[in-house]
């Protein structure tokens, strides 16, 4: 391969691997051409690139995108495989796609994967497939916060729903029984008017002593006592 289009080449790996943060090497040794391109249909339609490449200029390419912890997992003849659209299709499901194909196609192999920078060999392909995804990741977080507030909700409603229906119990109980439950209003106007009727009887008491204390002093001071024997006049 000449200089000049290994340049060519290196640059559309440039181009493709920009952007890519994380990403798979599989190993295509045993399949043939027709089933090669079986395979790359059938992860187009996933939304998942594959890229067969030359180990140097990959490696190359690697550097100059920032991901060359990528490069130490190259090893024999290798395709790289990473989703179109990192938010949409991320690298656990890429890795559970092509483990999916491997049920069919014992000769691929999934030799390493890259997740955000960190390196995954053989024996933890496995592994990774049991992360979880951005969108499971997303709706455990979830989960988790709203969990305190509906336990702490149930913890406020439930004692006050529990009284609520106990009140209602009793209250149809000894309706049953033919006692007439004063409504809240009715029952409050008439303890007003129970504390009421004290009150104004303190008060009558009140202006009666008023009214017979106000009779007493005229009598008092017109009443004159006989005179007394040294001829002065004794009042009362």
């Amino acid at each position: 391969m000449s200089k000049p289009v290994k340049e060519l080449i290196r640059k559309e790996l440039i181009e493709k691997f920009e952007g890519v943060k994380s990403l798979v090497i599989v190993g295509f040794t045993g399949l043939d051409g027709v089933s090669t391109h079986q395979l790359r249909g059938r992860l187009r339609e996933k939304n998942i690139r594959m890229n067969v490449v030359k180990n140097s200029l990959a490696c190359q390419a690697f550097d100059a995108v920032g991901i060359a912890d990528a490069k130490g997992l190259l090893d024999g003849p290798s395709a790289v495989v990473f989703g179109a659209d990192p938010e949409v299709m991320g690298v656990v499901e890429v890795i559970r796609e092509l483990l999916d194909i491997r049920k069919e196609s014992p000769s691929l192999t999934v030799k390493a994967a890259l997740l955000d920078g960190e390196p995954f060999g053989p024996d933890r392909i496995d592994e990774l497939s049991k992360y979880p995804t951005r969108e499971e990741a997303i709706a455990r977080v979830v989960t988790c916060v709203l969990s305190p507030g509906r336990n702490l909700a149930g913890c406020l409603i439930g004692p006050g729903g529990t009284i609520a229906a106990l009140l209602k119990a009793i209250q149809e109980k000894r309706e049953d029984e033919g006692e007439v439950i004063a409504e809240p209003e009715a029952a409050v106007e008439a303890e007003g008017d129970a504390k009421a009727e004290p009150e104004a009887a303190v008060e009558a008491e009140g202006d009666a002593k008023t009214e017979g204390e106000a009779k007493a002093e005229p009598e008092a001071e017109g009443k004159v006592e006989p005179k007394g024997d040294d001829g002065g006049e004794q009042t009362a």
